[in-house]
């Protein structure tokens, strides 16, 4: 007995849009950004109180700010400092944004704060989930949940609404992207794909034992975009047995049939009536000739029977 059951959910999206936020106010903060996407640093509470500040990568002055004005801005033309909360934002992330910052700050009274250090990652959200399930020769079924798009994809499983338990697995565990569950084990299963800037779950499946699905062959593929909403959980995909789809086949077959019967009808019907109409435009052409005749006649007749009188 093998019973094969592909689920394809893929769940499309773009890194442009994704944004994230990250406090960097403390030392040693590590600070993550998705790859065309959007970071807001929280540099400092504000910059009330400060004469001047340096935020510095590999000792080029990335920001320079001094008596109440921005005097630097390497990333002028997709970034902006807002001076109130001392936040900065950053648009458009490319991997060359990610690396060490340092904040230098000095005091109106010209103290040197110890510096901020934080680090920027950046990272690819997860784009795409692609799960497949198939059923063993035991009974058991192993399901495999792979990404794309996605850098450090960590993969997690819940069955209807529960993370699966070591009881429901016969090999791998709850954080592989390869799991079998023993014979018993049906219900909703959902696996959910993340990293630190981003976070795909699939709509997940419903599936019954797979003992039950002995003399059945499966395929069944759903496309899910991220405009998509998910089906009803409670609703199982549909499986086709090779009986249903013998029966399905017949009744196309008969369709056809009717069909072709229908039109044939309507066909006889059309060439009947045409015929019809050809012998009574006949007999109507062929009825004015033979008036003709009888007149000619008649006037034969008439001059017969009064040529002896002459």
């Amino acid at each position: 007995m093998e019973a094969v059951i592909g689920l394809l959910l893929m769940l499309l999206g773009v890194s442009h849009g994704v944004e994230t936020s990250c406090d960097g106010r403390i030392t040693g903060a590590q600070c993550y950004g998705a790859l065309g996407g959007t970071v807001v640093l929280r540099l400092m509470d504000s910059t009330s109180g400060i004469h001047r500040y340096q935020w510095v990568k590999n000792k080029a002055d990335i920001l320079i700010w001094r008596i109440d004005k921005l005097i630097t801005n390497l990333l002028e033309n997709r970034s902006s400092f807002t001076p109130s909360d001392g936040t900065f934002r950053i648009n458009n992330l490319s991997r060359t944004d990610g690396g060490e910052y340092t904040l230098i700050i000095y005091e109106t009274s010209g103290r040197l704060l110890d510096p901020q250090i934080l680090q920027l990652n950046i990272q690819a959200p997860v784009s795409s989930v692609l799960l497949v399930s198939e059923c063993l020769s035991q009974g058991e079924m192993r399901v495999s949940c792979s990404s794309e798009g996605g850098d450090s994809p960590q993969y997690s499983w819940t069955l209807d609404g529960h993370t699966l338990t070591d009881a429901q697995l016969l090999s791998g565990n709850k954080d592989s992207n390869t799991i079998t569950l023993r014979q018993d084990v049906s219900g909703q299963l959902v696996c959910s794909v993340s990293n630190n800037v981003s976070q795909i779950s699939t709509c997940g499946f419903r599936f019954t034992d797979c003992s039950l699905s002995k003399g059945m062959h499966v395929s069944q593929r759903v496309l899910v975009t991220s405009q998509t909403q998910c089906t009803d959980p409670t609703t199982a995909p549909t499986s086709i047995t090779e009986t249903e789809a013998s029966t399905v086949d017949q009744s196309l077959l008969i369709c056809g049939l009717r069909t072709a019967v229908v039109v044939l009808i309507l066909i006889g019907i059309t060439v009947y009536f045409v015929r019809k109409k050809k012998k009574y435009e006949k007999a109507e052409g062929s009825a004015v000739p033979e008036e003709m005749d009888y007149e000619n006649s008649v006037m034969m007749v008439e001059m017969r029977s009064s040529a002896p009188e002459l």
